[in-house]
């Protein structure tokens, strides 16, 4: 599948793509726990970028990706607590590249306005 360059578009995929993997993941008690929490967070990537999007002003829009990198950051932590069995082994590493990547994307991002700011 090839990536997609709209960060919007991307943080939902990745949601939808932790939303099917906590639901394949064996119902243990650690894993049903850390399911909810990863759910949560990187459905709150994909919100947040959203109302960055539609932000009041610079302010907002840069504290709204400091939350996006915060969320992305606890996703994966969440993501590497899990514990796949089988072909979930493949799909658990493949999210962890792909929230890392949006994740250093939301940290170019924010060093960038960071450096306008000190600026102006």
């Amino acid at each position: 599948m090839a990536k997609s360059y709209d960060l919007e578009e991307r943080t939902f995929n990745f949601a939808i793509q932790i939303s099917d993997y906590v639901g394949k993941l064996n119902k243990t008690l650690t894993n049903i726990e850390y399911g909810k929490q990863l759910a949560r967070s990187s459905g709150s990537v994909a919100a947040n970028y959203i109302e960055a999007n539609e932000s009041l002003g610079k302010n907002d829009f840069y504290m709204r990706l400091k939350i996006c990198r915060k969320e992305m950051k606890e996703s994966i932590m969440w993501l590497k607590l899990t514990i796949p069995t089988g072909n979930e082994d493949k799909t658990q590493k493949h999210l962890i590249v792909e929230g890392t990547e949006i994740m250093k994307i939301f940290g170019s991002i924010i060093t960038k306005i960071y450096k306008n700011y000190s600026k102006e």
